[in-house]
């Protein structure tokens, strides 16, 4: 593995030669992610798929998708970043995913899942456009092909004028679609795909066409023959109605037979999709043993595979939310809890074995769940959908049409709201307070503590409208749970700490920040009233104008971006009410898509941290020029 620096370096190995570089690949990435963490189980399952991709095609010349991009931990290994590896997922160091900024082998940018079939495509016919000859290559896998979008690439790929070459690799861990792999398919999948038998079945088609009156029924008489007996044998029948020609499933980790099937179909001339099968986590034995643990994995100790995270005493969001919703839950059997393939992620994993017949996860489809929510919700139920705040992105037309516009009763969790950490820009929640407040009907409450968060999810499932609780990544504040639950009186805030100097207005996690900053700047002889907002939408405006008035300058802080999010809200009510002001300094994300990296390191790069408050308010303090 040394001496590869890039795909030329490892296609002048033998064939013989590939598995014990997968071996070598498989030990760094394992030693680099007990590290630093990562998404393990993925990766290791793909290692030989990168071998045999990049051992047979041309990139970065042709174009190489990974979807999702935290599978392709060996293709940044094999494309020039050996030496940078130690720094993945580290700030200013190697994205976690396939970034098009970080390598020109990268083609595409990805992090949320099932672009890849949708943007292949787009390539494919921009290079025809353009008169080339280069191959795109989609590697769609870990669960991507359950989303819808999978599907409209596919349908549009099979049914473009005049099919184009594109080949779409189905990498299938067992997370997807179901396992059916034995000799006999992998044999016929490399027989059916070597461009000898492929043009000789063209050159019979003709023949049986041209036939006079009953050529044409011939022809499909021995197409649909041919298609009954691979999807006897395979589970073809799919995608082969889609339009593309399907080979498969052939085992993953046989790099010989990688190799062999990816030069047969290197050239076809239309659409193919190629279903290979692997094992996720594959060459660590507890990886293997448990998949879902290491798909996304903190630090640990590679001979025991044991975490070296050190436990906080305090639960996470996470667990304070799934054990309200079994608690709540136990009450009123109108409550459902939906999740879109995240049921450890979001928490739910208690509350699927409680009731299991209340509890729907439904793939990699946010916007289908949000709409089935709205159908329960139509019909007198009260559905919770547990969402990552980045992935709540990818279904907001259906919240708007779906839910918004009727006020149906959904209750949105939305975890890992603000920054999230080691995964970047594209799994960051930085803008949900944003394009959620813009929606009529929508109520929008952020937590500052696990006992708020408690009383914000009641308050939620007692409301007759849409509603959305939006809560960080990690621990909170190790605040006390009260035993017996209290709603929140909708579109309040609460005052924390008085002062006279200058007024502090908080939401959700900044707001224990914004004591932090409080208690600096007593120190420093400056009082401060500090307001826990609560609400971003109703927002508790009497209260704000009225401190607004007595105390003309104030800041606000937010761990969102600063477009349209909770100081914007603020402006708008006092700018509605003509309130004057001294001083005002909004504290939040700028314009700019934030990078990855640990939490604190980013809080304190972009001032929303306690630091950043003091210095914000003895610049608020300093006489004006």
């Amino acid at each position: 593995m040394e001496h590869i620096h890039s795909p030329d370096d490892l296609k002048r190995l033998s064939e013989t030669d590939l598995p014990a570089l997968a071996k070598e690949i498989r030990s760094k990435i394992i030693h680099m992610v007990a590290k630093n963490g990562g998404h393990l189980a993925s990766s290791l399952g793909a290692v030989e798929l990168a071998i045999a991709i990049h051992y047979v095609f041309d990139a970065p010349n042709d174009n190489i998708i990974w979807d999702v991009g935290h599978q392709s931990y060996a293709h940044k290994l094999l494309t020039g970043r050996q030496n940078q590896f130690e720094t993945l997922r580290s700030f200013n160091g190697l994205s976690g995913f396939s970034r098009m900024s970080e390598s020109p082998y990268d083609a595409f940018t990805t992090g949320h899942s099932s672009t890849s079939i949708s943007a292949g495509l787009g390539m494919v016919v921009a290079n025809d456009l353009a008169g080339g000859d280069l191959k795109t290559i989609a590697v769609i896998g870990d669960g991507s092909m359950t989303a819808g979008m999978a599907y409209e690439g596919l349908n549009h790929a099979g049914d473009i004028h005049e099919k184009k070459p594109f080949i779409v690799i189905l990498n299938d861990n067992e997370m997807s679609i179901s396992h059916n792999v034995g000799a006999l398919s992998s044999i016929l999948s490399r027989a059916f795909s070597k461009k000898s038998l492929q043009s000789l079945k063209k050159n019979i088609g003709d023949l049986l066409k041209s036939v006079p009156k009953i050529g044409d029924d011939i022809y499909q008489l021995a197409r649909r023959s041919e298609e009954a007996f691979k999807s006897f044998v395979t589970p073809g029948m799919l995608f082969e109605a889609f339009g593309f020609d399907y080979f498969g499933p052939i085992d993953g980790h046989n790099l010989k037979h990688l190799t062999d099937i990816l030069n047969n179909i290197k050239h076809h001339d239309g659409p193919v999709l190629l279903h290979v099968l692997t094992k996720k986590g594959k060459g660590y034995a507890p990886s293997e043993k448990n998949p879902v643990y290491y798909h996304g994995v903190a630090s640990f100790d590679v001979k025991t595979g044991r975490s070296l995270s050190k436990k906080d005493q305090s639960p996470s969001y996470t667990e304070v939310f799934g054990d309200a919703l079994v608690e709540f839950a136990e009450t009123d059997p109108r409550i459902v809890a939906l999740t879109a393939a995240m049921p450890e992620g979001t928490g739910l994993s208690s509350f699927a074995l409680k009731y299991p017949d209340r509890f729907f996860d439904v793939g990699i489809a946010e916007q289908h769940c949000v709409t089935f929510a709205a159908g329960m919700a139509a019909r007198g139920f009260k559905p919770v959908v547990a969402i990552y705040s980045t992935f709540l992105q990818r279904s907001y037309d259906q919240v708007l049409h779906d839910v918004c516009i009727e006020g149906l009763p959904v209750v949105f969790a939305l975890d890992r709201g603000g920054i999230v950490g080691e995964d970047g820009a594209t799994h960051h929640g930085l803008f949900d307070l944003s394009f959620l407040r813009s929606l009529p009907n929508m109520t929008l409450m952020a937590p500052k503590d696990e006992n708020e968060f408690r009383r914000m999810l009641k308050s939620a499932l007692s409301h007759n409208g849409p509603t959305a609780v939006r809560y960080p990544r990690g621990s909170g504040t190790g605040a006390a749970l009260e035993k017996e639950i209290s709603p929140i009186q909708m579109g309040k805030a609460q005052v924390l700490e008085t002062g006279e100097d200058l007024l502090i207005l908080a939401i959700g996690a900044s707001v224990a920040e914004a004591m932090a900053a409080h208690k600096k700047l007593l120190e420093s002889g400056i009082s401060a009233t500090v307001v826990n907002a609560r609400f971003i939408k109703p927002l508790d405006s009497e209260l704000i104008l009225s401190l607004a008035k007595k105390i003309p300058r104030l800041i606000t802080v937010e761990e969102n971006v600063l477009q349209g999010g909770f100081g914007s809200a603020v402006i708008e009510a006092l700018a509605d009410q003509n309130v004057k002001l001294d001083r005002l300094t909004r504290i939040g994300i700028p314009d700019v898509f934030v990078e990855h990296g640990p939490q604190e390191i980013l809080r304190a790069k972009y001032g929303i941290d306690s630091d950043g408050i003091v210095k914000a308010a003895m610049a608020m303090s300093t006489p004006k020029p």
